[in-house]
């Protein structure tokens, strides 16, 4: 009875395995230039990039979390990166990721990744669209031949005189050309026919650009190639030291909530891709800390799930995450096999694919939409990443992060005064909604100008919540009615206020 079952099972998984064997292939042509373009750009050897590339198939790939989510290094931590290896040194950037890995295991363990999805929204793509504006900005430099700024706002204020410089300069010219040509072919690849598109879009383009270096002759800088082994370099004991640094302890908690919250919000975004099994927040995170405690062990860059991979995953096909373990498989294989090929791609592509990436990064159609709906979020994602550009990462974030709590409880807030005088007699004022200390000048200013020679009911029955300072400030302001006044003031209270109803105050 067992062998015929165990056959039928073989039957039944051999179409998932031959559309995850054709998906993989599809990722791994996705995330070969991308995983060497944000190691460049990330300014560490390429090498490193695949090597986080392949932890994020063989070891991320085969745990337990979201099924088709393809992880890898990803164009939204490159400028985090570069600070961090530009301020800190390459050794001190394993330990960084291992300590970010173990916090991500850390807090799936206490099953705290479902609480990433109470990170606002505005704040996340304000944080991406910085981060976007950042990566364009300085990917340009190279793109021009030239050394990018270190600083996110002298990157976007250095452009013009770079440019201007660059018209004089040939080599500037021709790198110039390529990158905007690498650029072209991606931005006009999903209008070709489809058995075109079969090739995915980056790799085409860095196809092309490769080719057009030997056949135009074009003098322009090519990526470095150390080897697999000469590039994996594990942190020294001695870049442990650094943790008792405030800056080194700053990084680590931005690379763990920016890496969680781009990973979880790729899962939510990749679960509407497909009606599989949904994606298990909890274990995803884990499942990223350990990957990334192995890409720090390794010396490697840092990996959250990827979007655009992932979406290529889904795409082709894939139905289960063989797909995305067989994608780390042809990675280690390039690695390798090939690690000379690397040598023949040229710098300025790469800076076009970044380009490519980091504009898509810049929601610009959803933030028109925004505007128009609800001006509050679009106005906290522009503030994000304004910041983002003119202080850094991880204050920009903060600041996002300050807004948007400053926004939900001045909403939360919200409370009506309602004032019902007939012009003799008592009057009634009824208040509702939210009585926070945030709205008492205004509930102050509505009460002082009722009339102080009548008697004044005030019901608070409506009221959902009534903080300390405004219960305060009632009793206060009924006392001095009282006082002043012919009548004293009747209170009569809800069940969220505390009181009994008719109790009378003053």
């Amino acid at each position: 009875m067992s062998a015929p079952v165990s056959g039928r099972g073989l039957i039944s998984r051999a179409p998932h395995l031959r559309r995850d064997f054709a998906a993989s292939l599809v990722v791994f042509l996705v995330a070969l230039p991308l995983c060497v373009g944000v190691a460049v750009a990330s300014g560490v050897p390429a090498e490193l990039g695949l090597v986080t590339g392949i932890v994020g198939g063989l070891v991320t790939g085969v745990l337990r979390g979201s099924s088709l989510q393809v992880s890898g290094p990803a164009a939204g931590l490159t400028v985090l990166v570069f600070e961090a290896v530009k301020e800190f040194g390459l050794p001190a950037l394993g330990a960084i990721v291992l300590a970010t890995g173990l916090l991500q295991v850390a807090m799936g363990v206490l099953r705290l990744g479902r609480y990433f999805r109470a990170i606002s929204l505005a704040v996340v793509e304000g944080m991406l669209a910085g981060i976007g504006l950042v990566l364009v900005a300085g990917q340009l430099y190279p793109a021009m031949a030239a050394k990018a700024p270190d600083a996110g706002l002298d990157k976007m204020l250095g452009l013009p005189r770079g440019l201007v410089g660059a018209v004089g300069d040939g080599r500037a010219l021709a790198s110039l050309a390529l990158c905007a040509g690498t650029v072209a072919v991606m931005v006009g690849w999903k209008h070709l026919p489809a058995r075109v598109r079969t090739v995915p879009g980056p790799l085409a383009a860095v196809g092309l650009a490769t080719l057009a270096v030997p056949v135009f002759g074009t003098k322009v800088a090519m990526v470095e190639v150390r080897g697999l082994l000469g590039a994996v370099q594990p942190p020294p004991l001695s870049a442990f030291a650094g943790f008792a640094d405030v800056a080194v302890l700053g990084t680590i908690v931005a690379f763990t909530l920016i890496a969680s919250a781009e990973s979880l919000f790729s899962a939510a975004a990749v679960d509407r891709l497909h009606d599989g099994p949904r994606t298990e927040y909890d274990r995803e995170l884990t499942a990223q800390g350990i990957g990334n405690t192995v890409c720090g062990l390794l010396g490697a860059l840092p990996l959250t799930a990827v979007i655009v991979r992932s979406a290529a995953n889904v795409q082709a096909g894939a139905r289960t995450k063989a797909s995305r373990v067989l994608h780390g498989v042809w990675l280690l294989l390039f690695a390798a096999l090939l690690p000379g090929a690397l040598a023949h791609i040229p710098l300025p592509s790469l800076a076009g694919v970044l380009i490519y990436s980091g504009a898509k990064l810049v929601p610009v159609k959803s933030l028109a939409e925004l505007w128009r709906e609800q001006r509050g979020e679009a106005l906290i994602l522009a503030v994000t990443a304004v910041s983002i550009v003119a202080v850094g990462m991880f204050e920009g974030v903060l600041i996002g992060l300050a807004l948007a709590i400053v926004k939900t409880a001045w909403e939360a807030s919200h409370i009506k005064v309602t004032v019902m005088d007939k012009g003799a007699g008592p009057v009634d004022a009824h208040l509702s909604g939210n009585a926070t200390f945030l709205r008492l000048p205004k509930i102050l200013d509505s009460l002082e100008a009722l009339p102080k020679d009548r008697p004044v009911r005030l019901d608070l029955s409506g009221l959902l919540h009534l903080d300390h300072a405004c219960r305060t400030a009632l009793e206060n302001w009924a006392g001095r009615h009282s006082a002043e006044g012919t009548e004293p003031v009747r209170l009569t209270s809800g069940a969220g206020t505390g009181e009994r109803a008719g109790t009378p105050a003053g």
